[in-house]
């Protein structure tokens, strides 16, 4: 086998170094706490002796069936969070009061439901909430609620302008994730849809203060441009996709923002964009000022699997054969870990170009060979075979599951989608997710919550485009779900892990939760189902995370050991905050979402923010 760096590339000029800020990780400021995405914070009033005592000091109602996974931002003393109707609320942090409520405009459907961006002006005149809907990037006055009219046109920017298509022919541009705030500038990547003619999935940045578009970098590039060479003749024409729908994490130091992008449209069937397909599945280092490239590593080659990479890359100084490296650390779907050096992108450990099965349909022509880490250990199983059926299924279940995996493709994780079925594992909704990892930036340690979820591709013949010569095929895959909503893969369903980058190892892990279901019959430890939840890691050694069952948990960073447990009224998903006002410090976590399996098992919620304290000192 060879041992490569496939499709990296970096040039030697980097941006200039930004004078150190005070501590990032003190405040929350930031959806995940901070520009660099860590979910980490250096508050140390919480401690392994003490976080037993843990204690709700308030509370904020959302309403009845509302699915939120919000993650609050605390600036000074007001915590914004998104409350009824998707409406931004600022409430006293210390004491839940409501200060001032913003109401999207009428018939608002789609809002940066995970977050929102603050940003504010060096003399601290202008200070802004950013944030998008209906396809519009949009700014209110965080002091106040009200828009602020001089941003764009009227007080918002039209996002489907400027992508080399006919904006009414858009149907989706905008994420429900918040981008990054830099200096002046709010980076944006942007959720494309899932099928052909789907829209390029340019990132670009706008000025804070006025919503003028400052840079974009092409992640289909046009014709001249680098990277065009591993796409048909124009194919940006008709070919969308490879954008960043989940999270940046910017290097404030060295002003490069990371861009972990998405597959290339359609996600199953690549016959009208033969080649590579750069920047898509790549791991972007931009300059955050400009937009310009300074390396890239691509991760998966002509994606048919939908393999992008959710999770914001996390930014670590580790110790590497008696030195310190500063690196980036992306996980993926996949299960796998890249590390990289920030600043060139080479591999800290070696990666491995291996042979990978050929597609047998039509017109497909995929890579020969991807590319594989060799460290560290993958954190999910990437097998899923009829002695790997859950113990859990009925004997119709285990039967229908038994025949679909012994009559379909699978040959490991980079198997081609096929007309008579693909296995796929963990699948592409399995890995880690959105929020799912958290790291210690100076210790090394990353910390990745992943679910196991195998899918079934499977795909079907369609009517040719007019604009392409080769008939379209869609997959009519579907996640490997039992009659009774359980994945039909044995347990653990969703895992904790916990890595030391400094040896590339990792030392622990453990299923996250329970289903309550299986929890009432005394089968525990299964790891909750279906979740979308983040890890919050302290430099004082605690990782707290929700969980679809209603719990909130505190584990020792060291052994994984549970050191505190409490339940609350709903569900949560998303990642929690962490902030000090007055020497007191809070923890908060947004609990709106279904914690049952199936129709049968639905409640009606009473959605919540939660803010837990130590016991006031009287």
């Amino acid at each position: 086998m060879k041992r490569l760096t496939p499709f990296v590339c970096f040039v030697a000029t980097l941006p200039a170094l930004a004078a150190p800020a005070q501590d990032p990780h003190a405040a929350w400021r930031d959806y995940g706490g901070a520009a660099d995405s860590a979910q980490f914070s250096s508050l140390t009033q919480f401690t392994r002796a003490n976080v037993a005592q843990l204690q709700v000091a308030w509370s904020y109602p959302i309403g009845e069936n509302k699915r939120y996974f919000f993650n609050p931002l605390v600036v000074d003393d007001l915590m914004y969070v998104m409350g009824r109707e998707n409406a931004i609320v600022a409430l006293d942090a210390v004491t839940g009061r409501e200060v001032w409520t913003y109401h999207p405009p009428a018939g608002t459907t789609l809002i940066t439901n995970r977050g929102i961006n603050y940003w504010e002006s060096k003399d601290r005149a202008h200070r802004h909430l950013l944030f998008a809907s209906n396809h519009a990037l949009r700014a209110i006055d965080a002091r106040t609620g009200r828009p602020v009219t001089s941003f764009g046109v009227g007080g918002s920017v039209d996002l489907k302008q400027g992508l080399d298509r006919d904006p009414k022919n858009i149907a989706l541009v905008q994420s429900t994730t918040p981008g990054r705030v830099f200096e002046d500038l709010l980076i944006l990547g942007s959720a494309t849809n899932q099928g052909y003619g789907s829209a390029p999935g340019d990132i670009r940045a706008f000025h804070a203060l006025t919503g003028k578009l400052v840079w974009t970098f092409h992640t289909v590039p046009k014709p001249g441009e680098p990277g065009a060479e591993t796409w048909p003749t124009d194919a940006r024409k008709t070919v969308g996709g490879a954008n960043v729908w989940s999270e940046l994490t910017v290097d404030a130091k060295r002003g490069i923002v990371f861009a972990p992008t998405a597959s290339a449209k359609y996600n199953f069937y690549g016959a009208d964009r033969v080649g590579a397909n750069l920047y898509s599945d790549c791991l972007l280092a931009l300059d955050a000022r400009t937009g310009r490239r300074i390396w890239h590593y691509q991760m998966v080659h002509h994606d048919i699997w939908d393999y992008d990479a959710p999770t914001a890359p996390k930014l670590l100084t580790i110790r590497r054969e008696g030195r310190t490296v500063d690196v980036v650390a992306q996980v993926t779907k996949q299960g796998y870990v890249w590390v990289f050096e920030r600043e060139t992108g080479r591999p800290i450990w070696p990666i491995e170009e291996r042979p990978v099965p050929a597609s047998d349909m039509p017109h497909e022509r995929t890579s020969p060979t991807q590319p594989f880490p060799t460290s560290p250990p993958p954190f999910a199983r990437l097998t899923f075979t009829v002695d790997d059926l859950s113990p859990f299924l009925s004997e119709a279940d285990r039967t229908r599951f038994r025949a679909a995996i012994l009559g379909a493709r699978n040959e490991g994780p980079f198997t081609p989608p096929a007309r008579g079925g693909t296995i796929q594992m963990p699948g592409n909704n399995g890995g880690a997710n959105w929020g799912g990892a958290a790291a210690d930036p100076t210790r090394g340690t990353l910390v990745v919550v992943s679910k196991d979820l195998p899918s079934l591709l499977k795909l079907e013949e369609k009517a040719p485009a007019e604009t392409s010569a080769a008939a379209r095929y869609e997959s009519g895959f579907g996640f490997m779900i039992a009659s009774d909503g359980l994945a039909a893969i044995k347990p653990p369903w969703t895992s904790l892990t916990v890595y030391d980058l400094n040896a590339g190892t990792i030392k622990w892990k453990i299923p996250l939760g329970d289903v309550p279901e299986l929890a009432a019959k005394g089968f525990k430890n299964t790891g909750t189902h279906y979740p979308k939840v983040g890890p919050l890691l302290t430099t004082t050694g605690l990782i707290f995370t929700g969980t679809r069952d209603k719990k909130v948990r505190a584990f020792d960073v060291d052994n994984g050991r549970l050191l505190w447990e409490h339940t609350l009224d709903a569900a949560l998903e998303g990642m929690p905050a962490m902030y000090e006002i007055a020497g007191r410090q809070y923890l908060a976590f947004c609990a709106s979402a279904q914690a049952g399996l199936t129709p049968a098992t639905q409640e009606t919620i009473q959605g919540a923010y939660v803010v837990f304290a130590l016991p006031a000192k009287k």
